[in-house]
């Protein structure tokens, strides 16, 4: 077996104990509700990924931004219902935020930092607005007379909404990720003057500014096992550990210290979540390999009463032993804190009302965040 070489000390009202890795979230102690609990059945990236974001290992069903864009739309008809930022190529691809079988209109449209958020929206050089318009009203018109004999292919009306869609994002979309309008001081916070935080640092604060004007669900990825982290932390743990916490450390700190400032905190759930934990065992010299029996996440906002933790796993960390907790009670919690039942929010699929969680997923879990 091999021990954590980090400390971990009581932070906040009730003594949550926090990895030394993160001091600055360690100041957030009393927001956040961990869960020392979780497991799955995936072991390898890919599979662990779309567990992580769609409740199945398999590739097919509807990520749960997804799910939510389907259930409850977007309070900004400009900007996208369901928004997406990565650092890197995924090992899962787009299918970990893709709509599966829902209506293709419902899958996560990804954001770049920068002037040019989504690719290709803007309007090139020497086209008027009038002729712009006319153009788009022509192309409308020609894929309504071919829809109008194929009205099963979701991915054909998603391709017509999103014309239109991208026509209204042109004026807030670049906007939204103007963040050369926010403040020195809210540059500072996210770290973005600094060449370890300043990317992940920007797409915090990318996610809040898009949460203010309404948009449904924001998900970044991060620590892709790409790019700084090629080893995934199976040769070198110390190394990976140390760099990617860094990274993330304080752009995580900075957008709960945001979002409550702006009275958003209360409104909006932030969910720290992993694909997979690392095992209790050493591989190699310096490493840990990857491990789906035990692992931790944890909550922010939306009413949930932090400070605390749920569960554990046994002496030696390699199983999730009390109140163990899957992806789909995750799921079910996450729907609710959002104001949805699990259980109602379905699609018709292969002649059964098909919902996020499958046939799984309770609801103590939530009493247990919200405290009731």
């Amino acid at each position: 077996m091999r021990g954590s070489p980090w400390e971990f000390k009581k932070h906040g009202r009730n003594g949550l104990e926090i990895s030394a890795l993160f001091p600055r979230l360690s100041e957030h102690a009393d927001k956040l509700a961990v869960v020392r609990s979780c497991y799955s059945d995936a072991f390898d990236h890919a599979p662990a990924m779309f567990t992580s974001c769609t409740g199945s290992q398999f590739p097919g069903r509807p990520s749960m931004g997804s799910w939510l864009s389907y259930g409850l739309g977007s309070e900004n008809r400009n900007l996208p219902s369901f928004v997406v930022m990565s650092d890197g190529a995924m090992k899962s691809g787009a299918g970990a935020y893709g709509s599966g079988f829902l209506p293709a209109t419902h899958q996560g449209t990804v954001f770049r930092s920068g002037q040019s958020p989504v690719l290709n929206l803007s309007t090139p050089a020497g086209v008027t607005p009038q002729a712009q318009r006319a153009t788009l009203d022509l192309i409308g018109d020609l894929n309504r007379r071919h829809f109008a004999s194929r009205e099963e292919d979701t991915t054909l009306d998603a391709r017509m909404r999103s014309y239109e869609l991208a026509y209204r994002m042109q004026a807030e979309a670049p906007d939204a990720a103007d963040i050369r309008q926010e403040s020195e001081a809210t540059r500072k916070l996210y770290g973005l003057d600094e060449p370890l935080t300043a990317d992940f640092g920007r797409k915090c604060l990318l996610a809040r500014r898009l949460v203010e004007r309404g948009v449904r669900c924001v998900q970044l990825f991060f620590g892709t096992n790409l790019g700084d982290d090629p080893d995934d932390a199976h040769n070198d743990l110390l190394g990976s550990h140390v760099k990617m916490s860094k990274k993330s450390d304080g752009p995580l700190a900075a957008l709960l210290t945001d979002l409550q400032a702006r009275g958003l905190l209360d409104s909006t759930l932030v969910v720290w979540n992993t694909e997979f934990g690392r095992t209790p065992l050493a591989e190699g010299t310096n490493g840990r390999d990857h491990h789906p029996c035990g692992n931790s996440m944890w909550m922010a906002g939306a009413g949930i009463q932090g400070g605390r933790a749920l569960g554990a796993t046994d002496e030696f960390g390699l199983r999730a032993a009390e109140q163990p907790k899957n992806i789909h009670d995750v799921n079910a919690s996450i729907l609710r804190m959002m104001g949805v039942d699990h259980t109602k929010l379905t699609w018709r699929y292969q002649s059964r009302d098909t919902r996020p969680t499958d046939v799984h997923g309770e609801n103590e879990f939530t009493n247990w965040l919200l405290n009731v």
